[in-house]
């Protein structure tokens, strides 16, 4: 009868040991995913960045150009009046669709960093 008694114990320690084991490896499977995908998530945020900078100074260097055009065709203190007033209208649209930009942008970086969290549960 001891050598049965040994026998399940030897068993049960060893369905324990698969048991810890099969744990052990999910949990690291799922830590690769979730910094994976914080790592892609992270490199996404930086070519929208880039593209962002490339665009806002395609935009700005065009304002410039279209400003410098009006400085040179404007003749008198009321054209320069007239130029600075739709000048800064078109400033401030543009001031406006960038903070527009912005808040999509924050409002994607939450949700796509809300969906790697639900995906990858840390617990």
């Amino acid at each position: 009868m001891p050598e049965h008694s040994e026998t399940v114990a030897v068993t049960a320690v060893e369905e324990v040991a698969t048991g810890a084991q099969a744990r052990i490896a999910k949990a690291n499977e799922q830590a690769a995913g979730f910094l994976f995908g914080a790592q892609k998530l992270m490199l996404e945020e930086l070519v929208f960045a880039g593209n962002e900078f490339a665009e806002r100074a395609q935009t700005e260097m065009h304002l410039l150009s279209e400003l410098v055009s009006k400085l040179a065709g404007a003749h008198s203190v009321k054209d320069i009046r007239t130029m600075v007033e739709e000048c800064s209208k078109h400033q401030i649209d543009f001031i406006r669709r960038d903070c527009d930009r912005v808040f999509r942008h924050g409002e994607r970086v939450i949700e796509a960093t809300s969906n790697l969290f639900k995906t990858h549960p840390l617990n």
